[in-house]
Order: C-alpha cells, then structure tokens, then sequence
C-alpha cells in the first residue's frame, strides 16, 4: 500500500493523510475484486504494468464532490468587481477565469450563470476548466445534473438556466458554451489549456489535498498563470498557504481571495491602449498595461455603501415619488458606480425604469437578488413580472420564495 501511496503522491501530488489511508485500501480492495485478485501484491504488479488500471485507480481516489452555487460569497465578490470596474462595456478585453478541478463543472457553469444573470455578456468572458477525472468530466460536457447538485433554499437559477428531464436537469446550451473543459494532470509541465495567463483562477479544495511539497509547486504555478495582478480564489484553510508562498491578501469579507502582486512582474502585453497607472488588480481586465501598486489592496468601497451613497439613494426615491424618473435614476447608478453591492441602489433602480417604461427593470431585480437571495421587494417585483408577461409558473415561484423570504426578516 505505501507503494502506491508513494506513486500517487509523485503523479497526482495526492497526500494520503489528507483523504485517509482507508479511502485508498478500500479503492484498491475495490479494483481487486472487479479483476477478481486475491492477493495485494498481484494488484501492485498488475497497475504497474497497466496504464489504464492507473487511470481507473486515480479516478477511484480523486475527491469529486461538488455542486452548484457551492460558496457563493467567492463567486459574488467575482461578479461585484467585475461590475464595479466596467468591464460590462464593448471596449473591454475579454476576462480570462481558470477553474481548476473543476470536477463535473457545477464551479465554472455557476460562474457562468452568476456573470450572465449580472449582464456580463458571453463575449465579455470566457471561462477554462481543467480536472484530472474523465468521468467527471464526461458529466460536465453532457450537460444532465441530479438532484444532488442543486443544494440550499435559493434555486431559482435553476429555473432560469435549466430544463427538466428523465435524468435530473438539463442546462441550458447557452451556458454550457461559455465553459471548454480540459482533461489532464494542473501539476504536468504540458498543462492543457489555451490560454498562456488568466485574469482569475477558481482553485478552491485542490491545496488542501496536495503533499505539503506539492502545494508549493501548485501555487508557483498558479502564479505563473495569472497575470500581474490577477485574482487567486481559495478555500479558507488555503487562503493562508496562498500568502505564505506570497499572494497578496485582499479583504472582501469571506471571499478569500487573493492576488499576485504586480510589482516588478512581466505583466502581459498591452491589449488595449494603457490609460494612466492601474491602482487595483481589477484594472487588468480593462486591457491596461501599467502595473499595479502593490500596496493597495483590492478591496470594495463598502458593503452597505458609503453615507453620500446613502443620501444619494434617499434623494432618488424622493425624485421617484415625484415623477422625476430620469434623474431618479441618474442618481442610482451614480451610487451603483460607488458601490455596485447596494442591494437597495438595484432595487431602486429597477422600479425606476419600470415606472418609466424603460427596458432593464428586471434586470436590477436579478442583482439585487443575487446580491441578497432573501430581498423581499425584489421577489415580489419578479413576481409581478413575470405575471405580467404570462409566465404563471415563474411568479408563483417567486411568489413562494417571497412569503418565505418573510422569515429571513
């Protein structure tokens, strides 16, 4: 057993401590009664000699547990800076996200869905996932998810990008075509991806797996791939190992998100006029070539917003009451360039354009509710919505979603 314990860690970087020697003796006493052998050391010299028994042990032993919308504080804080720098706007370079593992793809299809739903369109950003499980990836690329990925009480997202089926649930192509899976090894020299850097990489519950040795190769790696300021997503027991081999920490509540610092780095080449200096790493996804100070730290002006972002929205609902939609909504998306996470600020502005006739109300609902998944007002907006475009089977959801949003008060 130490032997292939010894050959995992060398191939894959697998620290048998991490998932318990017992996972790996049940998967070889496994492999060993579908091949009908008795004895240990006839599986040792069997996987030996046997590439594909290799690969089927590997697939027997790698954690593929996932679902969709796992943590969503990473993937809001994600789409917020994304919103919040402009990058929605057609002059943008394309963000560029790595998603590694990424299992059978509930991760980088709920990055998907989350930058669809904020109006990020599909040109504006294109999403790589790699992981070393064809079978899980064989899931991925079919599009058909069970139940069993769709956990927690806000599902409505399933509503929109789903469709049901024999099998479970169906995503929607549009999705499915904003994600190119990759099947290989992240620690192999020969990565398997297009792209030479990335903006962002997903990389949540990979280190925690890995041989203390290993982890360090992974996170040189990593910041080979990011570019001059790119952002590093973790799982909060990684976040401290991603500093220690020297990212940056940002402080976005419960993100734990870091970033590589710019300083004295080879940042890619411009890809867009450079405007001025870059001051946060978010100014990379606008195609500029300065590099970043490094002592500032990415960090949201606030989540609740600041007190003229407050006053602003006071006097918008003021102007509203009064008739005065377009300068109602002037003054919202003035706080909403302040501080894109004011759950209110969308709200406002989605009955802004309503009352006005104007396109985009349901929209600054979605945000708000993917800001705050339990926002009363927006629900029963959705609802009124949805009802008023004949859709009986949506309002009635989120009619629902309304009533017991009541107990999150």
């Amino acid at each position: 057993m130490r032997h292939i314990e010894n050959r995992l860690r060398e191939t894959i970087g697998l620290d048998a401590t991490s998932v318990g020697p017992d996972l790996i003796r049940r998967a070889v006493r496994e492999r060993m009664r579908r091949l009908g052998l008795k004895r240990p050391e006839d599986y040792h010299q069997f996987v030996e000699r046997s590439q594909v028994e290799w690969h089927e042990l590997v697939e027997s032993v790698v954690v593929t547990e996932t679902w969709f919308f796992r943590d969503p504080e990473p993937i809001t804080a994600l789409v917020g800076l994304v919103i919040e720098k402009g990058f929605t706007a057609p002059s943008a370079v394309p963000l560029r996200l790595l998603s590694v593992p990424c299992a059978s793809g509930e991760e980088p299809f709920s990055l998907a869905m989350a930058l669809l739903d904020a109006g990020v369109p599909a040109d504006r950003f294109k999403i790589e996932a790699v992981d070393i499980s064809a079978r899980a990836l064989a899931r991925a690329g079919r599009g058909f998810y069970g139940r069993n990925s769709f956990r927690g009480e806000d599902l409505a997202f399933r509503d929109r990008y789903f469709r049901p089926s024999a099998e479970g649930f169906v995503l929607n192509p549009a999705v499915r075509r904003c994600v190119r899976f990759y099947q290989g090894n992240f620690l192999n020299d020969a990565f398997p991806t297009d792209q030479a850097s990335y903006d962002v990489i997903f990389c949540r519950n990979l280190l925690i797996y890995l041989d203390p040795l290993v982890r360090w190769r992974a996170l040189d790696k990593i910041k080979r791939l990011l570019v001059p300021g790119g952002l590093l997503f973790v799982s909060p027991a990684e976040q401290p190992l991603a500093i220690e081999r020297g990212f940056l920490k940002t402080a976005i509540p419960m993100a734990f998100c870091c970033y590589k610092e710019a300083h004295g780095a080879r940042h890619r080449p411009p890809r867009s006029p450079a405007v001025g200096s870059a001051a946060t790493p978010m100014d990379y996804f606008k195609g500029r070539s300065q590099p970043m100070k490094a002592s500032v730290p990415l960090l949201p002006a606030s989540l609740k917003g600041s007190s003229s972002s407050q006053t602003n929205l006071e006097t918008a609902r003021r102007l509203a009451d009064a008739g005065r939609f377009e300068d109602a909504a002037d003054l919202c998306e003035a706080c909403l360039r302040e501080s894109w996470w004011s759950v209110e600020a969308h709200y406002l502005l989605g009955l802004v354009r309503n009352a006005a006739g104007k396109p985009g109300a349901m929209d600054c609902y979605r945000r708000a509710l993917y800001l705050d998944p339990h926002h009363h007002e927006s629900l029963l907006q959705m609802a009124l919505l949805f009802q008023k475009n004949g859709d009986t089977g949506r309002a009635l959801a989120f009619k629902s979603r309304a009533r017991r949003s009541m107990g999150n008060l």
